[in-house]
């Protein structure tokens, strides 16, 4: 029986475990009760949070150890600046046209009509407006945040840009001194092997998680929380599938790379379950860089080294759903926007998106850089952000799918770029 379960690929597994939550969920929310979602609350939720976990744990070891083995396998310093250039450009690329189109997806379905403000509750209010009341970074303080003065504390920080910093620099560091760097050349090849091999058992868990995640979110929403918000969730859904559809299938795969469209999207499939549960691209990491080696014959040095950083800074699903938030807010609120509000709103989704961590729901608690912009004073947007925080969850599951896709895709264009992608493996046909 268990060789049966592990002989079907885990995108399958991962879909059946989506769909047996949402059914243990929705008869939980539905027909069962407060005792029934009390039970999935208390019993099954902590299987989802304990999955969750297990990834998060080999986060900061995955980044690290792939993005120095990433770096070590360039040989060449020159080569990395190259390869960054390229990345950077492709996922500014893809920023830009994930802003418009959020923009133009709030126009068309005016998601912030008619909504009433009065079906907040106050509890979430309140505590929501001690978040939004953090403050912005500047733009100076983000770029000198990158360099950590304390590379073990931003470790234990989990604060992960810094440490991809510090993991770039150790690499350049290793190929610099030549043979005396080998004995650390052999040290993190082997380091990034074991942290590998923990992370596809860890993996293997992974429809029994998204089974407790689903269910733990259906049970306490249900289906009303879709029809509540249903014009702003089809909004971003839409959008954020024809960013998929066009931008990165249309654009990268067929145009650039000229490789077949259906295969690019079976590769991925598996990343995009776990994205969709997790609500995280630092949490799918490891099964981003599984699918892009595995799958589509992206190099372990592009897929270690490409992967981590648009993790970290490719938020185009960010950049649409902020878009279309923006456009929610004026709308629910009464404001009209001008032509250079909307030039402004751009602009500041782009930073924002890209400085948004990767992690559930933050790019809700950054909107605020994004409303200020057309005078959205910090009540407001405490109400705005406390009507759609209960249901977040459901929209940021698809943001992380357009994200990861992203990611995959751009690795698979840049690896084309260095010679780094084998083709037969992208055009081979599925085992299973």
């Amino acid at each position: 029986m268990l060789r049966r379960w592990q002989s079907v690929t885990l995108w399958k597994r991962v879909l059946i475990g989506l769909a047996l939550g949402a059914i243990l969920g929705l008869s939980a929310h539905y027909l069962g009760g407060d005792a029934a979602i009390n039970f999935i609350t208390n019993w099954v939720y902590p299987f989802g949070e304990g999955f969750v976990r297990l990834i998060k744990m080999l986060i900061l070891p995955l980044i690290f150890t792939t993005l120095v083995v990433g770096v070590i396998a360039m040989g060449d310093p020159k080569r990395l600046g190259s390869l960054g250039f390229k990345t950077i450009a492709l996922y500014l690329f893809t920023t830009f046209f994930a802003v418009f189109l959020g923009l133009i997806s709030g126009r068309i379905f005016k998601p912030g009509v008619g909504v009433d403000f009065s079906e907040v509750d106050p509890s979430i209010r309140a505590d929501l407006a001690k978040t939004a009341t953090q403050e912005t970074p500047t733009i100076s303080e983000s770029l000198l945040a990158i360099i950590p003065e304390n590379p073990v504390a931003a470790m234990a920080g989990n604060d992960l840009i810094p440490v991809i910093f510090f993991a770039i620099i150790i690499g350049i560091g290793i190929i610099s001194v030549g043979e005396k760097g080998k004995p650390l050349v052999s040290f993190f090849e082997s380091a990034e092997r074991v942290v590998m091999k923990i992370t596809l058992f860890v993996m293997e868990l992974a429809p029994f998680g998204v089974f407790a995640l689903i269910s733990w979110v259906m049970a306490d929403v249900g289906l009303g929380i879709i029809s509540a918000m249903g014009k702003l969730a089809l909004a971003l859904y839409l959008a954020c599938f024809v960013h998929i559809v066009v931008i990165y299938g249309g654009v990268l795969v067929r145009m650039i790379l000229k490789l077949p469209l259906l295969r690019f999207f079976y590769g991925v499939v598996d990343a995009q379950g776990v994205a969709f549960s997790t609500s995280s691209s630092s949490a799918t990491l490891p099964v981003t860089i599984s699918c892009a080696k595995d799958n589509l014959g992206v190099d372990a040095s592009i897929a270690g080294s490409v992967l981590p950083l648009g993790a970290t800074i490719n938020m185009d699903g960010t950049a649409i759903y902020l878009g279309i938030i923006a456009l929610f807010a004026a709308q629910a609120l009464g404001i009209d926007l001008s032509l250079m509000d909307y030039v402004m709103v751009a602009i500041t989704v782009t930073l924002t998106s890209i400085g948004t961590a990767s992690v559930p729901s933050a790019s809700l608690f950054l909107a605020f850089a994004v409303l200020g912009v057309f005078g959205v004073s910090l009540e407001q947007y405490t109400l705005i952000v406390a009507f759609i925080f209960p249901f977040d969850r459901l929209l940021d599951m698809m943001r992380t799918v357009t994200n990861v896709t992203g990611d995959i895709a751009v690795a698979c264009t840049v690896a084309k770029w260095e010679n780094q992608l084998d083709e037969d493996v992208f055009r081979a046909e599925p085992v299973h």
